[in-house]
């Protein structure tokens, strides 16, 4: 079966959707998008992604041609339409000209880490790239996206799973793809929004899920040195949802197990995603 695509308000096969060499999408990477996962044919926390994809085209002067309603049903549909049940779905508005938009809503089958990896965690280096945490770039996910992606495919050749990044001031940002949470002393720690780090949806679930179940949460800056010496860490992001982190530059450092605020988390998580069905 052909894979499908809404492509500026058409349903059209995957290889019809494309955009013009000369656009300012494709000279200048002027665009925006949003990664998301659908569950049992339903896109959690779809609202919010929604939202974040509009302040962040109020940013940079980016105009999204269709409503909120709209999309939903288009994303709704496109699920229905490639025969998806968890799927991972993209959304990407970019500038095709100096007065136009263009719209492309894809979704695809999502390969699921294998538990095993779960278990294990992540592991991660420590990529040579700085994030300017002065910058409101930093907060936005734009499709020029070459600054994460460098870092990404750093720790991939070295292999590793991710990268992490820090900010000009030498403290821990984000992931390559991912927000990252500390835990020390039963307390979760992530790093503040003025470090520069995407407020990603996960991570708000997360700080959303640790107040429900009274687990203290610190919003602050942190160091490399506050990491080596956690109890446990862990990424989140939309597609993977809570992946404990193993290892930094070869060094252990979660404790994923049954008792872990990690652990707890993870499975309280999913219980969420499930109920959502």
């Amino acid at each position: 079966m052909e894979e499908k695509a809404f492509f500026n308000n058409k349903l059209v096969d995957i290889k019809q959707a494309s955009l013009f060499a000369t656009s300012p999408a494709a000279l200048y990477g002027i665009g925006l998008f949003e990664t998301m996962r659908s569950y049992g044919s339903k896109i959690i926390y779809l609202d919010e992604h929604l939202e974040r994809i509009k302040r962040s085209a109020r940013l940079i002067s980016l105009k999204i041609p269709y409503p909120a309603k709209k999309i939903k049903e288009q994303i709704a549909a496109i699920v229905k339409a490639n025969k998806l049940d968890d799927a991972y779905v993209r959304l990407t508005v970019w500038k095709e000209s100096d007065s136009k938009s263009a719209v492309l809503i894809c979704a695809r089958k999502y390969k699921q880490f294998p538990k095993s990896k779960y278990a294990r965690g992540f592991s991660c280096m420590v990529s040579s790239l700085r994030q300017n945490e002065g910058s409101f770039l930093s907060r936005i996910k734009s499709t020029n996206y070459l600054f994460h992606l460098t870092a990404h495919l750093q720790a991939i050749k070295a292999g590793f799973d991710q990268a992490l990044i820090l900010n000009n001031q030498g403290y821990i940002c984000e992931s390559s793809r991912a927000n990252i949470f500390l835990v020390k002393n039963k307390e979760i720690f992530t790093p503040k929004p003025e470090s520069g780090c995407l407020e990603g949806i996960t991570r708000q679930a997360v700080l959303a899920l640790a107040k429900k179940e009274k687990i203290a949460c610190q919003q602050a800056n942190f160091t490399l040195q506050d990491l080596y010496n956690a109890d446990e860490a862990f990424l989140t992001n939309s597609l993977m949802g809570i992946m404990p982190v193993g290892s930094i530059e070869g060094i252990k450092i979660a404790s994923a197990g049954n008792d872990s605020i990690t652990s707890l988390l993870m499975n309280k998580y999913r219980k969420l995603l499930k109920n959502a069905r």
